[in-house]
């Protein structure tokens, strides 16, 4: 209650390991929206409340008596609104509806931000994805996302692919040449016989290989492939 639900989402996800995403907590994020729901329900309760109250009420809780205005060493007339304003003068009474009204914004408010800055964050480290995954996710990375990520995820690697075929350029490779367009690489399962760029390969499981980098980044980036640095 009163947005401790919400501060759980935010650490879990300030926790992770920078670029790696948790398993998408449906748990906490409902138990999140049900705290919102509940404020929402006290605030409405509180707001009729207090519109029940009489004008003549509202305007005797709010307007500082002569008393008041003799403990501050001021005048009463100096404190007293003109005659022609006091009609129009709409100031919620600051009773205990109005401090509990603004307790159930301010934690309504508090957990909608947390929400937000859990789900933004989510999608930028998924939007990132879509630069070295292409359009396939690995499944362990699948399986931590939500439904609505992976749509995120398709949606944005098919605009990526959409763009780069428009151009007919790569923007997924180093942006610094490499020195050898060859690179060493060991296959970590069985891929089968595929065509790639410059030659037919038989990718076999532990087979070692000097593939052209553009073939190869899709393979590693799927967890299929490792490179060779010796």
């Amino acid at each position: 209650m009163y947005g401790k639900k919400g501060r759980e989402l935010v650490q879990e996800f300030s926790e992770s390991e920078p670029g790696q995403l948790a398993a998408f907590n449906t748990d906490l994020v409902t138990q999140v929206l049900e705290e919102c729901n509940s404020h929402f329900l006290h605030l409405n309760s509180l707001v009729r409340k207090m519109n029940a109250k009489t004008p003549a009420e509202s305007s005797s809780a709010n307007r500082p008596t002569q008393n008041d205005a003799v403990s501050n060493n001021e005048s009463p007339d100096d404190n007293e609104p003109p005659e022609a304003d006091r009609s129009t003068n709409t100031e919620l009474p600051k009773d205990d509806n109005y401090h509990g009204l603004l307790i159930h914004h301010q934690s309504l408010t508090r957990n909608k931000r947390c929400l937000m800055a859990y789900v933004y964050n989510r999608a930028e480290v998924v939007r990132r994805l879509g630069w070295t995954l292409e359009r396939v996710l690995p499944e362990e990375i699948e399986e931590k996302l939500s439904t609505s990520e992976k749509e995120y995820f398709k949606n944005h690697a098919a605009t990526i692919q959409s763009y780069m075929s428009a151009l007919d350029l790569d923007l997924g490779v180093d942006m610094v040449p490499p020195k050898d367009p060859y690179i060493k690489v060991r296959v970590l399962d069985d891929i089968g016989n595929v065509v790639l760029s410059d030659q037919l390969a038989n990718l076999a499981r532990h087979a070692i290989l000097f593939i052209r980098r553009t073939d190869a980044e899709q393979y590693i980036s799927q967890g299929l492939m490792e490179q060779l640095t010796s």
